[in-house]
């Protein structure tokens, strides 16, 4: 994993499902910036990505995507200043198209800073959101998270991740890093670019 600029922070997902074609390993690159006191900086997070789904989806049926965020680390220094933490961290997943959201479940996940991570519906895009805070320097690994989907009719459910501007996001969080001893909270917001089809699942 490749972490670059002021902050940085990967959650990157894997798609599961029972009876699945498996898709080819790829690395996701999300495109961030940050902005603090002023001024703004652009960095990137990368991670590869496994990603399973299955290959055919009956008309009507239920659909379970799993995705499982893998394991990450804050990092303790960059750019010169240190990473006091990481919080208020989102993480965006598109209801893909032609399906049909039914609920989100989260499971699992440690190093999250003692706070619960919850997830919503919000639009068309299901939302993780984690408050934190998560240290700088410290391991962790977000909650699997859990699609309950219905296939539409006809077409193809194609799994991406969210993003697609600064303005867009899909993944965003505040880093706290010090600057001449002081805290100074730095958003982020990224999206991916490009943003790969992760797995793709034919209706009928």
């Amino acid at each position: 994993m490749k972490l670059t600029g002021i902050a940085a922070l990967a959650v990157v997902p894997m798609l599961l499902f029972g009876g699945t074609a498996s898709a080819d390993t790829q690395t996701v690159t999300y495109k961030m910036r940050g902005s603090a006191v002023g001024q703004t900086v652009d960095f990137t997070v990368t991670q590869t990505v496994d990603a399973v789904a299955p290959a055919t989806a009956a008309p009507g049926s239920a659909v379970t995507v799993v995705i499982d965020p893998a394991p990450n680390q804050v990092p303790s220094e960059t750019g010169g200043y240190q990473v006091r933490e990481i919080k208020n961290l989102s993480l965006r997943v598109p209801v893909p198209a032609n399906s049909t959201y039914r609920s989100a479940t989260l499971s699992g996940g440690s190093g999250l800073g003692g706070t619960q991570p919850t997830v919503a519906l919000e639009g068309s895009t299901v939302v993780l959101k984690l408050a934190g805070p998560i240290k700088g320097g410290a391991a962790f690994e977000l909650p699997t998270l859990t699609l309950n989907l219905t296939a539409g009719s006809s077409g193809t459910i194609t799994a991406k991740l969210g993003g697609t501007s600064y303005g867009d996001p899909g993944l965003s969080f505040t880093a706290v890093v010090l600057a001449l001893g002081f805290p100074v909270n730095a958003p982020s917001n990224g999206y991916p670019d490009p943003n790969p089809v992760l797995a793709t699942t034919a209706i009928g």
